[in-house]
């Protein structure tokens, strides 16, 4: 266990390594990223890793939760995702659009100005944001069947709905950028399986990317970074993203996408924050293996000015070791504040 407490990066050194200004070490953001059953498995035996930092504290929202609009139908509640959608006929969508929330009266954001001031006055660098963007929630809404089908049986209403969310989320951005007064916005998409995308690259294009620019101008304007999670197999739509103004990409899913290949294709236009593999590694492999792993994903995409941060590549679950845990952790930060110090010396 580790007798050295690492203090957090001030909010300066994380946008060096985002924006290449050459930062101290990288940056770790969702690193301990505690999932399904993994506090329940220790309890307070996780307080072991508190000595290591969060380098990017995040504030969220959810910004359209359908139980909670008052719609005129009963919504299903038995089943999985796919099995409950809110929108079972697009003849619903008229209501649904006019029942979706008005940021400016959302008591969540009342909730997250007094903890976004404690971390301001911390000089932390502050995310705000929210799960789900114009892929999975429209999937949640309609389903994931339903979806993949409008894609070609009825884009006018994907495009309805899609402008509708957009609508409400520069909302929610505006009062943020007032109110909450972030650095970055963080949101999430899996576009992507283990082989390719859900969707073709043209059905990305056509119905997703015209409301990917809409948010990459919004965050522009508030010169706010844009941090993407979205796992699977994104390799044939990273130009689009970048295109779209995604800063931060996330995890870069070990096994679906070459590390190797994007570090040395976008690195020069894209910062990723580096997922360590949660699927096989972390909790197959012994700590050795987990050190090794994180070298490689520094060695790979650390560049001299910077363009990288390290997180978990998901949720870390139950069944996971806790010295496997610590060597993440541990090796991120001791090998990560090593490699700057020797990218530092060499320029």
């Amino acid at each position: 266990m580790t007798t050295h407490r690492w203090e957090p990066l001030p909010r300066e050194e994380v946008i060096k390594a985002l924006d290449r200004g050459y930062p101290s070490r990288i940056p770790l953001v969702r690193a301990k990223w505690w999932g399904e059953g993994l506090v329940e498995q220790y309890g307070d035996r996780l307080q072991r890793f508190d000595p290591y930092p969060e380098d990017a504290p995040i504030l969220f929202i959810q910004p359209v939760v359908p139980e909670s609009m008052g719609l005129s139908w009963e919504l299903p509640t038995e089943g999985g995702l796919d099995n409950r959608p809110a929108i079972d006929d697009w003849a619903k969508l008229d209501e649904f659009i006019a029942k979706l929330p008005d940021p400016e009266n959302d008591a969540q954001m009342d909730a997250l100005v007094a903890q976004a001031e404690s971390i301001r006055r911390e000089g932390r660098y502050l995310l705000f944001g929210w799960w789900r963007l114009f892929f999975e929630r429209p999937w949640a809404i309609r389903g994931m069947q339903n979806l993949l089908m409008d894609y070609y049986l009825n884009p006018e209403e994907v495009h309805r709905l899609h402008d509708a969310l957009c609508n409400v989320y520069e909302g929610y951005l505006r009062r943020a950028v007032r109110e909450i007064k972030p650095d970055g916005f963080w949101t999430s998409d899996d576009l992507g399986h283990q082989r390719q995308l859900f969707m073709g690259p043209e059905t990305f294009r056509s119905l997703i990317k015209p409301y990917y620019m809409r948010m990459g101008r919004a965050l522009a304007e508030y010169d706010l970074h844009w941090w993407l999670h979205s796992c699977g197999n994104n390799t044939a739509i990273m130009d689009d993203l970048i295109e779209a103004g995604v800063d931060v990409f996330h995890p870069v899913q070990k096994g679906t996408m070459d590390e190797v290949a994007v570090a040395q294709k976008y690195g020069d236009r894209m910062t990723f924050l580096a997922g360590f593999d949660v699927q096989h590694i972390l909790p197959e492999g012994t700590p050795d293996d987990v050190r090794r792993e994180v070298r490689f994903l520094i060695d790979t995409f650390d560049r001299p000015d910077g363009g990288l941060c390290l997180a978990a590549g998901n949720g870390i679950v139950a069944g996971n070791r806790l010295e496997n845990i610590e060597a993440f952790l541990d090796e991120a930060l001791r090998y990560g504040t090593e490699h700057r110090q020797r990218m530092k010396t060499s320029v």
